[in-house]
């Protein structure tokens, strides 16, 4: 009987009793409702299934990306190992307590919170604040920071000085020069270079983004320029804001465009000056002095910045690629009144078929327009500015750059001589995910390679990490970066100093000699026992407070506070003979003539009287010693 007809008799008859709607209603939702259901939820599962697919799929690619797994256990590491690992990569050296922060945030999230580098710092900014000349733009600092020869012009221009007796008193003239310098609000190029370093040892010892500290040192030294050269000198500060500290983690593509087009790296290269033929049907380029081709930018763009030395690309390759370029040059910044760029508007650059962006001008007039033929690919003719953004897409996304770049990034992270394997599978993802850095860092350390035991503890400090690792695992107070600047210098590493293209080397056997060991255990010395001016820390608090009861009680517990989650045994043997020695000095120069990484004869520890200066002098030693140089 359905639920309607029994309704309908229901009325008639009146009253029912409740025990005979069981089995209507029981029939009822076996015949009309369940089967209505299951329709219902076929025809959603129907519409619905691709989606849900899809969105599982989704999912599992996005926690495949974001949420890799790291392989430590696999290579025998515990967790706080694999925290100890990651901090000595990833950061200029852990902080007391930071290993303990990390393995409690999980060490996947603390990598992908360094990836993504928006952890705040205002503590940080609040000490960049007064360093004001570094918030400038390039115009600004070419008109507050001329050179000396643009001084001595402008002096002789303004009636200062006599053209015709300039430097014949050289104290007459200095003081001359100091005062036009001073009248006009002139500051030194020194002072803006004294900010670049001061702010470079800040932002490495206290900001919390420091995977993007680590990695615009890396691309520095990658795209580098130097000091050295004049003309690219005062470029160089909005060089590292701009350009390098930005891209460090983005894609390589938009790094290599982007120091292509910098002020830096166009003076510093050359390309500035390099120009294609002249047209000597137009009176104007007839009138002009060619500057004539200039190929050391090309050649460094496929060296070093893109192939590597054997990418594929010959000579003649070099030579296409700087016609290429030419007309990549400088837009006209004020220096002095009568260099002012006259005529040049935007319109007047329009017209000419002409680009400037920023900084940068492309100069088409000055462009080579005949055809030219780079790796196999044709430019031009009558190309113009859209030539050369074309050739950087194609080095950029070349197979020998992702090899290339995969392997220098290996060898910064991994160590000297890094696994063709992890090398392949990097460069497979710099491929596939468009050169994005993060992507390719990620395939690294998600891959055993980077676990194993050829990886831990196997690169060498170079000095500013030796000194920013130092400072950082005693937590001191730098109130006078300056003076790390200074011994970082001493120990071999003058930074954005060095003259080749090429960057400092990332190798342990261009930083250890027996002269920088002598100089590293100097440092050591200097700092822990406070003769380093501008910084101070407490090593009572690092330890709780605690005094150690003697000198070898304080070695292995200094050693364990600055070199967490390492086997110190071997190290505090090495070390013990020398607490308390007297002639510590004498012995560490000896030491130093010696190719034996510092090494001294083990002996039974004689108990040493514990005193401040006792402690500073171990904590000294544990910093100079061969085992702390390693990273």
């Amino acid at each position: 009987m359905s639920f309607l007809r029994w309704k309908y008799h229901k009325k008639r008859a009146g009253d029912v009793k409740p025990e005979a709607l069981i089995p209507v209603i029981r029939n009822y939702r076996r015949t009309y409702i369940i089967p209505s259901i299951m329709n219902k939820t076929a025809k959603f599962l129907r519409l619905a299934l691709p989606v849900l697919c899809g969105a599982i799929l989704l999912s599992s690619f996005l926690g495949e990306t974001r949420h890799r797994r790291f392989p430590y256990h696999e290579a025998g590491l515990t967790e706080r190992q694999a925290a100890a690992h990651l901090i000595s990569r990833f950061t200029y050296g852990a902080t007391p307590g930071q290993i303990d922060e990390v393995v409690k945030m999980g060490l996947e999230k603390w990598f992908r919170a360094q990836l993504d580098a928006s952890l705040p710092d205002d503590s940080l900014q609040t000490m960049l604040a007064q360093y004001d000349a570094l918030k400038l733009s390039n115009a600004q600092i070419a008109a507050a920071f001329p050179r000396n020869g643009q001084i001595v012009r402008m002096a002789v221009r303004d009636g200062y000085v006599d053209k015709d007796s300039v430097k014949t008193d050289q104290k007459a003239y200095r003081d001359i020069l100091k005062k036009y310098r001073d009248e006009k609000g002139f500051k030194p190029e020194q002072e803006l270079f004294r900010q670049l370093y001061c702010q470079k040892i800040l932002r490495a010892a206290y900001s919390q983004n420091q995977l993007r500290e680590v990695m615009t040192d890396f691309w520095f030294n990658h795209f580098n320029v130097s000091i050295t050269k004049n003309d690219c000198a005062e470029f160089i500060p909005v060089y590292e804001r701009d350009v390098i500290r930005p891209g460090s983690l983005g894609r390589f593509g938009d790094l290599l465009k982007t120091t292509a087009h910098s002020p830096a790296m166009l003076y510093y290269l050359d390309n500035f000056t390099s120009s294609g033929p002249v047209d000597t049907t137009k009176p104007m380029q007839k009138a002009r002095k060619a500057q004539g081709l200039n190929e050391n930018y090309a050649r460094e763009l496929m060296e070093l910045h893109t192939l590597g030395v054997d990418g594929g690309y010959t000579q003649q390759d070099v030579t296409q690629a700087a016609r290429v370029l030419t007309g990549w040059t400088v837009y006209p910044m004020r220096r002095a009144p009568e260099s002012s760029p006259s005529g040049m508007t935007e319109e007047f650059i329009r017209r000419q078929g002409s680009v400037h962006e920023g900084d940068f001008l492309f100069a088409a007039n000055r462009h080579d327009k005949g055809e030219k033929v780079v790796l196999g690919k044709h430019f031009g003719p009558n190309g113009g500015y859209e030539e050369g953004v074309q050739l950087l897409e194609m080095l950029a996304h070349h197979p020998s750059t992702a090899r290339f770049i995969s392997r220098k990034i290996a060898i910064r992270f991994v160590n000297d001589d890094p696994p063709a394997s992890l090398v392949d599978r990097m460069a497979k993802t710099f491929r596939d995910k468009d050169g994005d850095i993060r992507e390719v860092m990620m395939t690294m350390v998600t891959s055993p390679e980077f676990w194993s035991a050829s990886a831990i503890r196997e690169k060498t400090k170079s000095p500013f990490e030796l000194a920013i690792g130092a400072v950082r695992s005693l937590r001191a107070r730098i109130n006078q970066p300056f003076q790390l600047y200074n011994w970082v210098t001493r120990m071999g590493e003058k930074m954005y100093f060095y003259q080749a293209p090429t960057g400092f080397p990332d190798k342990g056997q261009f930083w250890i000699n027996t002269g920088s060991l002598l100089n590293r255990m100097n440092f050591g010395l200097a700092l822990a026992t406070g003769r380093i001016p501008g910084i101070s820390f407490d090593l009572a608090v690092l330890n709780n407070n605690h005094e150690p009861e003697s000198a070898q009680a304080a070695l292995m517990t200094y050693c364990k506070l600055i070199m967490p989650e390492r086997d110190l045994d071997q190290t505090i043997r090495r070390l013990t003979p020398m607490l308390g020695d007297p002639s510590l000095q004498q012995k560490v120069n000896a030491a130093a003539t010696q190719n034996d990484e510092m090494s001294v004869t083990e002996s039974a520890p004689v108990p040493t009287p514990m005193t401040s200066a006792t402690t500073a002098q171990v904590v000294g030693i544990i910093i100079g010693s061969p085992e702390y140089q390693r990273r």
